[in-house]
């Protein structure tokens, strides 16, 4: 049986430690404040918006929510994303995506102030990422996966690790985190040849494929670190990863359950951010 890597844990540890920030800068005078930014009515977009906001109100982060229309025109989003950006009280930006099929999505992302970027959206926030530079913040689920390391004290430093998916939210960036943190990395993706193979050659695995139950036991071999960020529903209403957690438990060494995994701690990587965010500025005021 698998260890777990549960992400309850982590997220009390960052919980407790974001707090601590958030009233050094009461203090001081500055409450760190989110603003969410949602257009139409995504019942996704919506219920992440209340874990969101409910994580942030525990953490003393402030959140001011902007609910426009589906039918919102690009100039109007533009409009507000740049009000945001002047608004000094306003430390953090969340944008949610996609946006409607008549919004054109990288114009609209790429105005957003990289330093107000806190879920790693833009082009510059990306290029950070890929820098290994301070510019932006990078995206949350990659973070969160990095959090998940680092809380149960996973050494990557030389490890073969394998990130399944190339997307800009999740896989491309992780990748570029775990090479950060000197392992050696292979990305695949839907062309890749003998996908199962390359896995069980891995030592760590970041699987973000976007299926449900693709990864099964003939791509995992004993000792692995199996981290899922994939959420599906299933017909009967149940979550599950892109990982097969019954394959995964009776191989693996550790691996992270979905839900109650890398989910769990994404949020918290949100509010962090905003947290630093709202530090930066107090410090650039000095």
């Amino acid at each position: 049986m698998a260890h777990l890597l549960k992400g309850a844990p982590v997220v009390e540890a960052m919980n407790e430690a974001i707090g601590r920030e958030a009233a050094m800068l009461k203090e001081c005078g500055v409450i760190p404040a989110l603003a969410i930014v949602r257009v139409g009515e995504r019942e996704d977009d919506i219920s992440y918006e209340r874990g969101a906001t409910k994580r942030c109100e525990k953490a003393g982060v402030e959140v001011r929510s902007i609910a426009l229309a589906a039918d919102t025109s690009q100039d109007d989003l533009i409009r507000v994303i740049e009000e945001l950006n002047r608004d000094e009280k306003v430390h953090g930006v969340l944008l949610f995506r996609p946006l409607p099929k008549h919004i054109d999505d990288d114009a609209v992302r790429n105005v957003l102030a990289p330093e107000k970027d806190v879920d790693g959206i833009t082009d510059l926030s990306l290029a950070g990422v890929f820098a290994n530079t301070d510019t932006g913040y990078s995206p949350c689920t990659p973070q969160a996966c990095m959090e998940i390391f680092e809380h149960y004290g996973i050494d990557l430093k030389g490890k073969k690790a394998v990130v399944i998916g190339r997307s800009l939210v999740v896989g491309k960036p992780a990748a570029m985190m775990l090479l950060a943190r000197n392992a050696t990395v292979t990305v695949c993706h839907t062309r890749t040849a003998d996908m199962p193979a390359i896995c069980r050659e891995a030592e760590v695995l970041i699987v973000s494929a976007g299926r449900a139950g693709i990864l099964d036991k003939s791509y995992l071999a004993p000792g692995q670190i199996v981290i899922d960020v994939g959420i599906h529903v299933k017909e009967d209403g149940s979550l599950c990863g892109d990982v097969k957690f019954e394959d995964a438990d009776a191989i693996a060494e550790a691996v992270t359950p979905v839900p109650g995994g890398v989910g769990t701690v994404t949020t918290s990587v949100l509010v962090k951010h905003v947290v630093e965010a709202a530090k930066k500025r107090v410090e650039a005021a000095k």
